[in-house]
């Protein structure tokens, strides 16, 4: 299992003799990703270059590898503990991580609640703590929503995220909502709550199924990907749903993640313009 390291005493331990350590490394079948660390051959990369650097994945970078919302991120993200040493190139076990310019790494040296022992990532509590601290506000929002969401942190966990963080980060707890599927979803929630709008999430229709989000009683708003509405078959979709709503004497208000999250202004502005309208 990849979830932990282990050394070549564990190796022994488990049986194994010097000849078969080195031919499981050359053969393929164990990773030494530094000196010492051992890993499966199924070990995801960035893990094996969290334990090669000397530490264990954290942050942004374990939140992505769990396929939690995070904005973005082009950094390894490890966690290393206060006497740690010794730190390796993420991507050559023999090289030196030159601490005074660690290109592409982010090295996050607090204290962690419980001792991690042989561990390749940090608890998601942890994770996600750093992430709230490493991102803008309403991307940490996003990422706490998608581990909710995700089932991957619990309600009663939020709280622990919150005690591991500078109080200054207690006004995000309030705008915490489990039930967004995803980033843009949030984002746009966000948004209505600043518009001062009324909404609910994940509204069910009999003849539809579930919308992201209703607005003020009257407006739907979808917010689509373009993982999941690529095709012209969901395309059709989309629009007969449509149609299902506007029976139901709903507007809708198709946005998409890459405007959502790269133009939030222009949104922003569409959705207030919308909703001033049918308010006059």
């Amino acid at each position: 299992m990849w979830e932990t390291h282990r050394t070549r005493a564990d190796l022994f331990h488990e049986g194994m003799t010097r000849r078969e350590i080195t031919a499981s490394v050359r053969g393929g079948e164990l990773i030494r990703a530094r000196r010492d660390r051992y890993l499966p051959a199924d070990a995801p990369d960035p893990v094996v270059r969290a334990v090669r650097v000397g530490g264990r994945l954290t942050c942004l970078s374990l939140l992505e590898m769990l396929e939690v919302f995070v904005l973005e991120n082009s950094r390894l993200h490890v966690h290393l503990t206060p006497r740690a040493s010794r730190m390796r190139s993420p991507h050559n076990r023999k090289k030196r991580l030159d601490l005074s310019k660690p290109h592409g790494t982010r090295l996050h040296w607090e204290a962690l609640p419980e001792d991690p022992g042989s561990a390749t990532c940090v608890d998601i509590v942890v994770a996600v703590a750093q992430a709230v601290i490493c991102q803008t506000p309403r991307a940490a929002v996003a990422s706490i929503d998608s581990a909710l969401n995700k089932k991957l942190l619990t309600e009663a966990q939020v709280a622990e995220v919150f005690a591991l963080i500078p109080a200054r980060y207690s006004v995000l707890r309030s705008l915490i909502d489990g039930r967004s599927q995803s980033g843009p979803e949030t984002f746009v929630r966000l948004m209505l709550r600043a518009l001062g709008c009324t909404f609910d999430l994940q509204v069910a229709f009999d003849d539809v199924g579930f919308v992201d989000l209703v607005v003020d009683g009257w407006l739907v708003i979808e917010c689509d990907s373009r993982q999941h509405h690529s095709d012209w078959a969901q395309q059709l979709k989309d629009y007969r749903r449509d149609l299902a709503l506007a029976r139901h004497g709903y507007a809708v208000l198709r946005l998409t993640a890459q405007d959502i999250m790269n133009r939030p202004d222009e949104v922003m502005q569409a959705i207030a313009g919308l909703t001033a309208r049918n308010g006059s």
